[in-house]
């Protein structure tokens, strides 16, 4: 990335302000803003998280807010209630009190002499969601929102439920936030009251991994905020982006599908990150796009934001499987509208252990199959953070244990975009059973790269509000959604269909392992074929460099540790993942405040003992300053029975080595259908 030393506009900066909040609650903001400003006011942009703004986001929030700034706005950086120095408690994502809180901070924004009324709303995963969320709830100075790694439907398209199945990320997130919720506030903004704040959210926080767990089907908990219930509640203008190698790939299309406002899509070949900060490669020059966004609907610049392709992504070539890529070849294509006129739905009947031609007659066969718990230790994350390497690596041991149909050498290069789907007929021998479906490219020499892939419990088989369990040895017709992706399959390449009845430790495996017969009649392979034509590449719009301020500077005090490591016991057949996240020891240097911050998860089996898998995060973080010194450390499990999930959580809290709270939960949670 370039770092930007001279901007248009001289900015000043406010570390701290206090932001009202209705109930008189007081929200902490950090605000970068023109210095003109104060005699020629300007448009707002607010990015709202939990993600703590004086220092867990500080620098790559340094990057981008005073970039903005510098080009003409006053970029709002406001922590949520119950997080960083903002007063109150967090206990669960995007309650109403949550939107409230944002409504009143514009209304707060539009009534400082440095802004002229006029808002937009940004943000990544968590801010994604909101800005969006919020946008449907029409408050009246917000004008455009830019959203990155975000969905509209939080139940079947977020880290908790995928096809009706939970979510390995249902767990870890969820211990993510157990973690950033327990943090004390900074001494050197809140004064003598950081340990009552402290000690408020410790004693009132939420224990999110069984709240989750609690609504394993598309409950109302779910469908409030999901703005899939609504489109036409969207009324502002929408910049949406996500990237290839993130969870969020699928909610870009969905918005361009079926929001009825000026609308623009980007999908890049990245992971769970900005694109100026995309990872692999190539990131783009995101920031300009972003300030050209805001400049034509916050001050009616006429730029041509529109001009163009209404979405433009990366068309992956074909890559070896890694389980991490600095770069991933490919080119940038462009949709004139979204569904794409260019694109051909083309239907592959599924015969024995083959892909057919289209229209190809194959013969009726009845193909069982029941994996081993072990199908999916290489399937990386759900979301990928390239950090620590977390994309799935070579399929082929995968495939030992799955049902696998394939197509011949390819004639000739095949480029899809868009979601491919499964249809399948099945029956099972249980009543809860799943299927995990992967696409991959597979090269001549044998390796295969997963391209894609969906997940089904099959109790879902009728949508996700009403789960029924299977009757056995019944059929039934089923689809099998695929994530979305951009892919190219060269000539002499083949492509696999693999269909699994485990996908662990991505997703929670059934009760008891459940064969599942597939009827090759009936089934059958949907891809969006994306002809070879130039006729409309002409009109991807080229992308500059990528640009920003210049970050905060860090100083690294001890080093950090990264691991991904999959180990089996082949004397007592246990296996397990495990995985370390250990940032090491940093120092803010313009505020000299110290953080450590140590993340393991492990996810553990044994042979095929469906009820011996087991999910434990454990986070510690500390923050030090002189003799300031605190610690928290969150710990939470989740291991099952057959009519049950167990839930233990454990969090205590340190001021320098003395332990001052402490406190443990146990719930069970009845399985429904999962």
């Amino acid at each position: 990335m370039r770092t930007v030393t001279s901007l248009p506009q001289q900015i000043t900066v406010d570390e701290h302000l206090w932001i009202p909040m209705s109930d008189g609650t007081g929200l902490a903001a950090k605000v970068w803003r023109p210095v003109a400003a104060d005699d020629r006011p300007v448009p707002g942009i607010l990015e709202y998280i939990p993600y703590r703004k004086r220092d867990l986001s500080a620098v790559r929030d340094s990057i981008h807010h005073p970039y903005m700034a510098g080009h003409g706005y006053a970029c709002v950086r406001v922590d949520l209630r119950g997080t960083g120095e903002s007063e109150g408690v967090l206990v669960d994502e995007y309650l109403e009190q949550e939107h409230r809180d944002a409504e009143d901070i514009m209304e707060w924004m539009a009534t400082q002499p440095w802004c002229d009324g006029r808002i937009g709303m940004m943000g990544i995963s968590w801010g994604g969601f909101n800005s969006l969320q919020i946008a449907a709830r029409k408050p009246p100075h917000l004008q455009a929102i830019v959203i990155s790694s975000f969905t509209d439907d939080r139940y079947s398209d977020d880290m908790h439920y995928m096809g009706g199945a939970l979510l390995s990320d249902n767990i870890a997130e969820s211990a993510t936030m157990f973690a950033y919720s327990t943090l004390p506030p900074d001494p050197a903004l809140v004064g003598d009251r950081w340990r009552d704040l402290w000690f408020e959210r410790l004693e009132n926080c939420s224990l999110w991994a069984a709240n989750w767990l609690e609504h394993q089907r598309r409950d109302e908990y779910w469908r409030r905020a999901s703005v899939c219930e609504d489109y036409a509640a969207v009324q502002v203008p929408v910049l949406a982006s996500s990237g290839w190698a993130d969870g969020y790939s699928n909610a870009v299309g969905r918005l361009l599908a079926n929001l009825d406002v000026p609308r623009k899509g980007l999908i890049g070949p990245w992971s769970h990150k900005y694109p100026h900060l995309g990872e692999p490669g190539p990131a783009i020059g995101y920031l300009q796009e972003v300030v050209r966004w805001w400049d034509h609907w916050l001050k009616d610049v006429d730029n041509g934001v529109l001009d163009g392709p209404v979405l433009q992504t990366w068309m992956q070539e074909s890559v070896p499987p890694s389980t991490a890529y600095e770069d991933r070849p490919g080119r940038w294509v462009g949709e004139p509208e979204w569904p794409s006129p260019n694109i051909e739905f083309t239907e592959y009947p599924l015969g024995r252990y083959r892909i057919a031609e289209p229209g190809e007659e194959v013969a009726p066969v009845a193909l069982p199959v029941e994996s081993p718990l072990s199908v999916g230790q290489f399937a990386g994350k759900w979301a990928s953070y390239n950090a620590p390497p977390d994309l799935p690596y070579d399929q082929r041991e995968e495939d030992g244990g799955c049902l696998v149909f394939e197509t011949d050498a390819l004639a000739e290069r095949c480029e899809i975009l868009g979601a491919p789907t499964v249809t399948l007929e099945v029956s099972a021998a249980e009543p809860v059973a799943m299927v995990a479906a992967r696409l991959s490219d597979v090269a001549p020499d044998g390796r295969a790269t997963r391209v894609t892939y969906g997940l089904l419990n099959l109790t879902h088989r009728d949508g996700h509000d009403d789960p029924r369990p299977l009757v056995p040895g019944a059929r039934y017709r089923v689809t099998v959604q695929l994530n979305a992706v951009a892919q190219a399959f060269p000539a002499g390449h083949r492509i696999r269909l693999s269909l699994s009845t485990s996908y662990w430790p991505l997703a929670w495996p059934p009760p008891v392992p459940a064969q599942v017969t597939v009827y090759t009649e009936g089934s059958g392979l949907r891809l969006p074929i994306r002809p070879m034509a130039d006729a409309d590449e002409g009109s991807v719009q080229p992308f500059g460099e990528p640009e920003g301020a210049e970050p905060m500077r860090v100083t690294q005090i001890s080093p950090g540790e990264q691991k991904w490591t999959v180990s089996r016991d082949l004397v007592d057949y246990r296996s397990a993942l495990e995985i370390v996240k250990d940032a090491g020891l940093i120092r803010y240097d313009e505020h000299e405040l110290e953080v450590d911050r140590k993340v393991r998860e492990r996810y553990g089996w044994q042979a095929d003992d469906f009820c011996s898998a087991t999910a434990e995060t454990s986070w510690s973080m500390s923050f030090a300053r002189g003799e300031w010194r605190t610690r928290t450390e969150t710990r939470t499990r989740v291991t099952c029975t057959p009519t049950h999930f167990l839930v233990h959580a454990e969090l205590d809290a340190f001021e320098g080595e003395q332990r001052t709270f402490s406190r443990n939960w146990d719930r069970r949670v009845p399985r429904d259908h999962v």
